[in-house]
């Protein structure tokens, strides 16, 4: 899995916004080209022109291309794996829409930009949720009326599964061992975050829930809350469910806390200049991953080893230090030095009296989606 070589990457940012543009890195250098990109086709059709022309082009022509993947949010329990996207399929994806409004409608437009760009490419699906279908009926149901999941889907499906897959994959690889009678518990700490029990290879539970707002304390979302407080509010604020969504969503997690930041970084600094609420955010974010740390350990019957990943998890040791100290009983022992001088590289952090591996990652969901759709696409 790590024999990779690659040539270009990049994405589009704020479509549909005048200031909206394109981020790229090509030969080690990092790109950014302003354009306004009303709609998802004229995106598509920008990149294919970046990718084929000027002094960024790495493709002679679009012929060269094999085959498309996409990163697609929300499958339901109707994909557990990756599949080539065939109108059957786009059909079944888009009767998901009520689970992620905001994210499957822009998934098939992109799907639907290529398509219309290049008509004959196979395209292949990657679902986030996938990877989380192994869990049991226990762990991914909510204790309401039973018709409610029978008419409606609400269960827990959790998110970020494709780097959750490869994460746990990759430190099995790099450790030298087998998924199979192995415990890993995957911590993706980012702006958005979410934890992964790992048994065997397969995922038993994860912190996200029916939407990514379950679990963590996030950048602006927060996290797992009493329902009662949610009503709550809403009768004292007045609030509508857009309202509402908007509070608990976008309001929230680091940046509410703080009333600083969303990013980490900056929270360590307001905490460097005496900032109280800044400090709280910080024990309160840290704090939350432990509790998940510690119920998923219970969960498995062990863990042997914890993983950080995403933006947080893999560049802060400050987060990664406050997730694991308290974890001693658990045979949990971090070193140090080795915690702080790890920056976005694979390693292990964990002492080496450490009866659990402590490591740390670095995610590349792009790469699992190139590999399935390579997968797909050669059999």
């Amino acid at each position: 899995m790590d024999d990779k070589r690659v040539i270009t990457s990049g994405g589009i940012e704020k479509i549909g916004l005048p200031d909206s543009f394109l981020k790229l890195k090509y030969n080690g250098q990092k790109i950014q080209i302003d354009r306004p990109i009303e709609e998802h086709t004229a995106g598509v059709q920008f990149i294919f022109e970046v990718l084929t022309t000027g002094e960024y082009a790495v493709l002679e022509s679009l012929d060269e291309l094999d085959a498309v993947g996409h990163r697609m949010v929300h499958g339901g329990e109707k994909f557990n794996q990756s599949v080539l996207l065939t109108p059957e399929v786009m059909t079944v994806f888009e009767a998901c829409n009520d689970l992620a409004p905001l994210h499957n409608p822009a998934n098939i437009k992109g799907v639907n930009a290529v398509k219309a760009l290049l008509p004959d490419i196979p395209q292949v699906g990657v679902f986030d949720t996938a990877f989380h279908q192994t869990m049991p009926d226990y762990a991914y149901m909510y204790a309401l009326p039973y018709d409610l999941y029978q008419q409606y889907g609400v269960r827990r499906y959790g998110f970020h599964g494709t780097s959750h897959r490869y994460v746990s994959q990759r430190v099995c690889e790099y450790l030298g061992i087998k998924p199979e009678g192995t415990r890993i518990i995957t911590c993706h700490i980012g702006n958005g975050a979410s934890i992964a029990a790992v048994k065997d290879g397969r995922c038993v539970d994860t912190s996200m829930g029916l939407t990514p707002l379950e679990g963590l304390i996030m950048g602006t979302r927060c996290g797992d809350i009493d329902a009662g407080a949610v009503t709550f509010l809403m009768d004292k604020l007045g609030l509508d469910t857009k309202q509402l969504s908007a509070l608990l969503n976008k309001q929230s997690g680091l940046a509410g806390i703080s009333q600083l930041s969303s990013d980490f970084r900056d929270i360590l600094a307001g905490i460097a200049q005496g900032n109280d609420k800044a400090r709280l955010a910080k024990e309160m974010y840290t704090y939350r991953i432990k509790k998940y740390i510690g119920q998923y350990a219970a969960a498995m019957g062990g863990v042997d080893i914890i993983l950080f990943t995403g933006g947080a998890g893999e560049n802060q040791w400050e987060v990664r230090e406050g997730a694991t100290t308290g974890l001693e009983f658990m045979g949990v022992k971090l070193d140090d030095a080795k915690n702080r001088s790890c920056r976005a590289t694979e390693a292990i952090i964990s002492a080496d009296d450490s009866s659990v591996k402590v490591c740390v990652i670095p995610t590349d969901e792009e790469l699992m989606i190139a590999l399935d759709t390579e997968s797909l696409c050669t059999r």
